[in-house]
């Protein structure tokens, strides 16, 4: 499973820069490059709180990362195989403004 490094300091899934949803989505279905991608778990913690809980028994690795990105070359059956991902914003406040910037155009 992957791990989740993730600079949106204000989503509800994020500890110390690692995200702990058990699973995300990312969107950008046509991007050409990570700002047109997005992260569609992201949850502002001003309005959801702390969701940094949802951990499965394998700490803070991710159980899945869905992505309708058709354009990167980690997406296999719109399931991210990536290692690894990072997500990336600043001052986000709708999902669309956080990117993963790990895409790559294939």
């Amino acid at each position: 499973m992957a791990r989740i490094n993730c600079s949106v300091t204000n989503c509800s899934h994020n500890n110390e820069r690692i995200c702990y949803a058990n699973v995300i989505n990312v969107g950008g279905k046509s991007a050409r490059k990570d700002s047109q991608t997005s992260c569609g778990s992201f949850l502002d913690s001003t309005l959801y709180s702390d969701l940094t809980n949802n951990v499965n028994q394998q700490g803070s690795d991710c159980r899945a990362i869905t992505c309708n990105v058709g354009t990167c070359t980690y997406n296999a059956d719109n399931i991210c195989h990536a290692d690894s991902i990072q997500v990336s914003g600043e001052n986000v406040n709708i999902y669309t403004e956080a990117n993963c910037i790990t895409f790559r155009n294939e």
